[in-house]
């Protein structure tokens, strides 16, 4: 490959949104990778546009870093996804987004009475809580869906 087929960090975070930070931790993580020049930096090939684009999306549906990772492994390194690659990443996805639909729907419809934050502060919570026994699951919104309340950092 010539020089012109590598992106400098500035010009991967100008095209594809992230901060060069995140470029950096991203890297650390084993998510995206980087060749670098005689004098150290990094130089990235184009294709890593397309591995940040499925980070976005895959972020924006709620996989955490972890899942990212599995399935950016699941993808080729050396070639375009094909249609028949996303395909099979889509059917992975798939079950993690009727989980989410099905956890926000919940939700949404107990949200009149109580949202699951084990605070007592709703007359519900007195039967749901007695005795604020929520805080034996530790911090946060307890009776809420795991999927719902995963530190979104992770």
């Amino acid at each position: 490959m010539n020089r012109h087929d590598y992106l400098s960090i500035t010009e991967v975070a100008a095209r594809s949104g992230f901060a060069a930070s995140a470029l950096r931790y991203y890297e650390e993580q084993g998510l995206i990778s980087a060749d670098r020049t005689p004098g150290g930096r990094r130089r990235y090939e184009r294709a890593v546009l397309r591995r940040l684009a499925f980070i976005r999306a895959a972020s924006n549906v709620g996989l955490t870093l972890e899942e990212i990772r599995g399935e950016l492994a699941r993808l080729p390194s050396a070639r375009t996804p094909t249609k028949a690659d996303w395909q099979r990443i889509s059917r992975h996805w798939r079950g993690r987004l009727d989980e989410q639909l099905a956890a926000l729907q919940k939700l949404r419809d107990g949200l009149d009475s109580c949202i699951g934050c084990g605070c007592l502060s709703l007359q519900r919570c007195g039967i749901s809580n007695p005795g604020d026994v929520a805080a034996r699951s530790g911090p946060g919104a307890a009776y809420l869906s795991p999927l719902l309340r995963r530190d979104p950092h992770a």
